[in-house]
């Protein structure tokens, strides 16, 4: 393993989900249930679940496109989504 890359993702993953909406959400849902537990569970396995699909479609790519272009193309969304949030767009 690892552990450069298994702590800077995650720290990066830690900080990118502070306050986001899933964190709200499940702040609500543990507020309206009985049952903290399993709230935590559900979230636990949806996060990991979704990382997971993430992970195995990020490798399928990786085999097909070349990493400079995934890096381009990712800058490029970027760059674009920021700017359509400052105009108001999104």
């Amino acid at each position: 393993m690892d552990w450069k890359i298994f702590f800077s993702t995650f720290a990066l993953i830690f900080f990118a989900e502070l306050g986001d909406k899933t964190q709200l959400s499940v702040m609500t849902l543990s507020a309206q249930s009985n049952s903290a537990v399993s709230v935590f569970l559900g979230a636990a396995v949806a996060l990991a679940l979704s990382a997971l699909l993430a992970v195995i479609f990020g490798e399928a790519v990786t085999r097909l496109v070349p990493a400079q272009y995934i890096h381009l193309g990712a800058g490029i969304m970027f760059v674009g989504l920021g700017v359509l949030l400052v105009l108001g767009k999104l």
